[in-house]
Protein backbone atom coordinates (compact mmCIF):
# COMPACT_ATOMS: atom_id res chain seq x y z
CA UNK A 1 0.00 0.00 0.00
CA UNK A 2 1.31 3.34 -0.94
CA UNK A 3 1.52 5.95 2.30
CA UNK A 4 -0.25 9.06 1.13
CA UNK A 5 0.40 12.55 2.32
CA UNK A 6 -2.49 13.69 4.59
CA UNK A 7 -5.86 15.22 3.13
CA UNK A 8 -5.84 19.22 2.64
CA UNK A 9 -8.35 20.81 4.33
CA UNK A 10 -11.30 22.13 1.95
CA UNK A 11 -10.10 25.60 2.70
CA UNK A 12 -6.90 24.54 1.50
CA UNK A 13 -7.91 23.18 -1.90
CA UNK A 14 -10.01 26.14 -2.57
CA UNK A 15 -6.48 28.19 -1.97
CA UNK A 16 -4.40 25.63 -4.45
CA UNK A 17 -7.53 25.59 -7.04
CA UNK A 18 -7.05 29.58 -7.01
CA UNK A 19 -3.86 29.70 -7.10
CA UNK A 20 -3.90 27.06 -10.52
CA UNK A 21 -6.31 29.39 -11.66
CA UNK A 22 -4.41 32.43 -11.53
CA UNK A 23 -1.08 31.21 -12.39
CA UNK A 24 -1.84 28.23 -14.83
CA UNK A 25 -1.96 29.11 -18.45
CA UNK A 26 -3.36 26.68 -20.17
CA UNK A 27 -6.24 23.61 -19.93
CA UNK A 28 -7.93 20.79 -20.97
CA UNK A 29 -11.56 21.62 -22.44
CA UNK A 30 -14.15 19.12 -23.17
CA UNK A 31 -17.49 19.35 -24.54
CA UNK A 32 -20.16 17.65 -26.98
CA UNK A 33 -21.64 18.10 -30.01
CA UNK A 34 -25.73 18.09 -30.65
CA UNK A 35 -25.23 14.46 -31.65
CA UNK A 36 -22.47 13.55 -28.78
CA UNK A 37 -19.53 13.81 -30.02
CA UNK A 38 -17.13 14.67 -27.97
CA UNK A 39 -14.25 16.99 -28.11
CA UNK A 40 -11.27 17.46 -25.55
CA UNK A 41 -8.58 20.34 -26.32
CA UNK A 42 -5.91 21.96 -24.55
CA UNK A 43 -6.30 26.06 -24.96
CA UNK A 44 -4.72 28.38 -22.99
CA UNK A 45 -7.05 30.74 -20.31
CA UNK A 46 -7.04 34.02 -18.15
CA UNK A 47 -9.03 33.90 -14.78
CA UNK A 48 -10.82 37.00 -13.90
CA UNK A 49 -10.95 37.12 -9.98
CA UNK A 50 -14.02 39.91 -10.14
CA UNK A 51 -16.33 37.67 -12.59
CA UNK A 52 -15.48 34.42 -11.58
CA UNK A 53 -15.11 32.89 -15.04
CA UNK A 54 -12.06 31.66 -17.28
CA UNK A 55 -11.57 33.35 -20.62
CA UNK A 56 -10.39 31.34 -23.51
CA UNK A 57 -9.78 32.03 -27.04
CA UNK A 58 -10.41 29.48 -30.03
CA UNK A 59 -10.96 29.49 -33.59
CA UNK A 60 -14.75 29.75 -34.55
CA UNK A 61 -15.07 27.08 -36.59
CA UNK A 62 -12.95 24.56 -34.37
CA UNK A 63 -15.59 21.81 -32.71
CA UNK A 64 -15.05 23.39 -29.38
CA UNK A 65 -16.58 26.64 -30.24
CA UNK A 66 -19.10 25.01 -32.86
CA UNK A 67 -20.35 22.99 -29.90
CA UNK A 68 -21.16 25.63 -27.34
CA UNK A 69 -24.32 27.07 -27.53
CA UNK A 70 -26.11 29.51 -24.72
CA UNK A 71 -25.78 27.96 -21.82
CA UNK A 72 -23.86 25.22 -23.29
CA UNK A 73 -22.20 22.58 -20.92
CA UNK A 74 -18.04 22.55 -20.90
CA UNK A 75 -15.82 20.81 -18.48
CA UNK A 76 -12.39 22.25 -17.82
CA UNK A 77 -9.31 20.35 -16.19
CA UNK A 78 -6.02 21.55 -14.41
CA UNK A 79 -3.04 20.16 -13.13
CA UNK A 80 -1.31 17.29 -13.24
CA UNK A 81 -3.07 13.38 -12.53
CA UNK A 82 -1.87 13.42 -8.86
CA UNK A 83 -3.07 17.08 -8.09
CA UNK A 84 -6.60 17.65 -10.70
CA UNK A 85 -8.99 20.74 -10.81
CA UNK A 86 -12.03 19.66 -12.14
CA UNK A 87 -14.34 22.59 -13.20
CA UNK A 88 -18.19 22.50 -14.79
CA UNK A 89 -19.77 25.44 -16.02
CA UNK A 90 -21.34 26.91 -18.68
CA UNK A 91 -19.99 28.46 -21.82
CA UNK A 92 -20.62 31.39 -23.84
CA UNK A 93 -19.30 32.93 -27.15
CA UNK A 94 -18.42 36.07 -27.47
CA UNK A 95 -16.88 38.10 -30.02
CA UNK A 96 -13.38 40.01 -29.81
CA UNK A 97 -15.31 43.37 -29.50
CA UNK A 98 -18.00 42.43 -27.20
CA UNK A 99 -14.95 41.21 -24.45
CA UNK A 100 -14.41 44.51 -22.41
CA UNK A 101 -11.56 45.59 -23.07
CA UNK A 102 -9.33 45.47 -19.94
CA UNK A 103 -10.49 41.75 -20.16
CA UNK A 104 -9.00 41.70 -23.81
CA UNK A 105 -5.79 43.90 -22.74
CA UNK A 106 -5.26 41.29 -19.63
CA UNK A 107 -5.45 38.05 -21.70
CA UNK A 108 -2.67 39.17 -24.26
CA UNK A 109 -0.79 40.16 -21.70
CA UNK A 110 -0.71 36.83 -19.59
CA UNK A 111 -0.60 34.49 -22.90
CA UNK A 112 1.61 36.56 -24.98
CA UNK A 113 -0.72 36.58 -28.01
CA UNK A 114 -3.52 38.63 -29.51
CA UNK A 115 -6.70 36.41 -30.50
CA UNK A 116 -9.10 39.80 -31.00
CA UNK A 117 -9.46 39.55 -34.51
CA UNK A 118 -11.65 36.77 -36.75
CA UNK A 119 -11.23 34.34 -36.81
CA UNK A 120 -10.68 33.75 -33.16
CA UNK A 121 -13.76 33.89 -30.48
CA UNK A 122 -13.76 33.82 -26.89
CA UNK A 123 -15.55 31.84 -24.21
CA UNK A 124 -16.38 33.34 -21.29
CA UNK A 125 -16.43 29.81 -18.80
CA UNK A 126 -18.56 30.56 -16.12
CA UNK A 127 -18.30 27.42 -13.40
CA UNK A 128 -20.99 26.12 -11.53
CA UNK A 129 -19.49 22.87 -9.46
CA UNK A 130 -15.26 22.97 -8.34
CA UNK A 131 -13.75 19.76 -8.12
CA UNK A 132 -10.30 19.61 -6.63
CA UNK A 133 -8.15 16.24 -5.02
CA UNK A 134 -4.55 15.06 -5.26
CA UNK A 135 -5.13 10.75 -4.06
CA UNK A 136 -7.94 8.97 -2.99
CA UNK A 137 -7.69 10.31 0.71
CA UNK A 138 -9.22 13.62 -0.98
CA UNK A 139 -12.19 11.95 -3.03
CA UNK A 140 -14.89 12.42 0.13
CA UNK A 141 -14.28 15.92 0.00
CA UNK A 142 -13.56 17.02 -2.87
CA UNK A 143 -16.17 19.42 -4.18
CA UNK A 144 -15.63 22.66 -3.70
CA UNK A 145 -17.98 24.71 -5.62
CA UNK A 146 -21.86 23.27 -6.20
CA UNK A 147 -24.44 25.14 -7.84
CA UNK A 148 -22.00 28.01 -8.43
CA UNK A 149 -21.33 29.13 -4.82
CA UNK A 150 -18.05 28.22 -3.37
CA UNK A 151 -18.61 25.91 -0.30
CA UNK A 152 -15.48 27.22 1.88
Amino acid sequence: MTEHAPPRSRKQRKQDVLDHLRQDEDAWVATASPDRVPTLVPLSFLWEDDTGTLVMATRRTNPTAVNVTPGGPIRVTLGPTRDVVLIEGEASILEGRDLPAATRDAFVAKLRWDPRSSPWVFLRITPHTVRAWREVNELADRDLMLSGTWLV
